[in-house]
This record gives C-alpha cells, sequence and structure tokens, in this order.
C-alpha cells in the first residue's frame, strides 16, 4: 500500500514519469484480489497476455518497483508500448534498481521462450533510456505517441545464459 500510495501522488505532478499502468488496473486495499486480477492468461481485444512482477528491497522490507511482461504484442503495444513495462517508486530511483530489474525481467522472458523484446520510452525520459541502453536496448526508431509526445522504441536481443547483453 506504501508504495502505490507514493506512486499515486508522485504520478499527479506535472512531468511524472508514471509507473507501469498495469498496478493500477484493479483496486489494491483487497491484496488476495488484486493480485489474482493482476495477470492476464489469454489475449483479448483489449489486454496482451501478461504476467506483473515486484520488486522487493529486503533491507528495507518494502515493495520498490514493478514490472509487466507482455508475451504478446497488439497493434497499440507494437507501436509504442512494448514488451516490457517497468517502474520504480519515485524515492527508490537513481539507485540502479530500475537497471536490475529490467535485466531479472529480461531473464524472465527468456524462460517464457521470447527471443527479443521491444521496451519503449518517452523521449524526454533519460532514466529509462539509459535502463534500457543498460540491458542492451538498440534504437529502432522514434514514434509520435497517443499523447502527441516522442516515444523512443529499443529492441533487445535475447541471448543464451551465457552471453551478457547486461551493461552497467
Amino acid at each position: 500500500m506504501e508504495m502505490m500510495q507514493e506512486w499515486r501522488k508522485y504520478n499527479t505532478t506535472p512531468g511524472a514519469n508514471h509507473s507501469p499502468s498495469a498496478i493500477f488496473r484493479n483496486d489494491e486495499t483487497h491484496f488476495e484480489a488484486y493480485i489474482h486480477q493482476l495477470e492476464h492468461h489469454q489475449t483479448t481485444d483489449q489486454y496482451v497476455k501478461d504476467c506483473v512482477l515486484f520488486c522487493y528491497h529486503e533491507k528495507d522490507d518494502a515493495l520498490i518497483g514493478a514490472v509487466n511482461i507482455r508475451m504478446d504484442l497488439n497493434e497499440g503495444l507494437l507501436y509504442d508500448g512494448g514488451h516490457i513495462g517497468d517502474g520504480i517508486r519515485p524515492s527508490y530511483r537513481r539507485k540502479g534498481y530500475g537497471t536490475q530489474m529490467v535485466h531479472l525481467a529480461l531473464q524472465e522472458c527468456r524462460k517464457l521462450g521470447m527471443k527479443k523484446v521491444l521496451m519503449c520510452c518517452d523521449h524526454n525520459n533519460e532514466a529509462s533510456r539509459a535502463t534500457i541502453v543498460r540491458n542492451g536496448g538498440i534504437l529502432e526508431n522514434m514514434v509520435v505517441s497517443d499523447d502527441e509526445g516522442i516515444t523512443e522504441r529499443y529492441w533487445i536481443h535475447l541471448f543464451s545464459d551465457s552471453e551478457n547483453n547486461y551493461r552497467f
């Protein structure tokens, strides 16, 4: 609840870099129902098959981030959403957790049999860009997003575990 409250408050500030929208699509006040409803097991007109994973900071006993892995892409996600949406709660940003969390998400994508992953970020979001590039992202192009901003589209090729495309 702490993480969600912090994110909700932050998301109302001008120029906020929002968290993955998947964590806000259900009411988190009923935790068991919230967890059960996070994942979509089938692709529908509105949603693709996905899962949501949370980043836990053991020393602080706190949830500090979330990653949404989409196994499929619909037209909108292919254009400016991608396979992975991620976010670190505001009070834990700029400490390297996002880079590590995306690295772990890419390992999960490998386990799911994915060969390459599309990640997107707002052109003005330097932290997200750095996270994507550190994890092997290669810029394909930039597109105009639905909100008239510029979205950068990066592909990350997933290799066997013996090949390391993770850079700090």
